[in-house]
């Protein structure tokens, strides 16, 4: 993984919290956003785990100017602010989900990991006013009759989804190939018009298929 932030004791804390006995590797670190670009085509990591108030370039434009990369990996914004624009203008540039510095480590090790495979990751903590705050700058997915488009079985891949796992993991629970799982997810955003998985995660807590908390 990658880790972009601009104070040093937080990096080490997080080099400390994920270290590579709990299966994580930091192939890289940065201080600010301005080179992550650079350092994600140089060091190949598996997931960016980005802070958002940094001193030149902040996490959200560096978000959006990695996903705009080509086999980019996904982003978990890390932050202590409860800052409900910031966190929702991180997940319309683009990032996997979001985590409040100081969560267990547990938590913190199974976001990266979640995040890391596939899945998307948002903190019950904020998850119900970040959601709105999203949905305010998105077109909106919450159309009355909007899952008549869906399958029974499209409807479970979008609950899944909205619970934050990974096509790896919704294959192991709905006992499918992971072939077929990207298939349903690929019908399923061209149905609804969602452009990526954490629009999918909104769509999911809008119809009512995940509860904010439920994780």
């Amino acid at each position: 993984m990658l880790l972009v932030d601009d104070q040093e004791l937080i990096r080490a804390g997080l080099r400390g919290l994920l270290r590579s006995r709990s299966g994580f590797e930091v192939v890289g670190e940065l201080p600010d956003g301005a080179e992550v670009v650079a350092e994600v085509a140089r060091t190949r990591p598996d997931v960016v785990v980005m802070d958002v108030r940094m001193p030149h370039v902040d996490g959200v434009t560096a978000t959006r100017a990695l996903r705009e990369v080509s086999d980019a990996p996904p982003v978990l914004v890390l932050t202590t602010f409860e800052d409900d624009e910031v966190l929702a203008g991180a997940l319309r540039a683009g990032a996997a989900g979001f985590l409040l510095k100081g969560v267990p480590a547990a938590d913190l090790q199974r976001a990266v990991r979640t995040v890391a495979e596939g899945g998307s990751w948002l903190d019950p903590a904020v998850t119900g006013r970040v959601l709105q705050t999203y949905r305010d700058g998105v077109s909106p997915a919450a159309a009355t009759g909007l899952l008549d488009a869906l399958t029974p079985r499209e409807r479970e891949v979008l609950a899944l989804i909205g619970e934050g796992l990974s096509n790896t993991e919704i294959a192991g629970r709905l006992v499918l190939g992971e072939g077929t799982v990207k298939t349903h997810v690929g019908h399923v955003f061209a149905k609804l018009g969602l452009r990526d998985r954490a629009a999918a995660v909104v769509c999911a807590f809008d119809q009512g298929l995940v509860r904010p908390g439920g994780r």
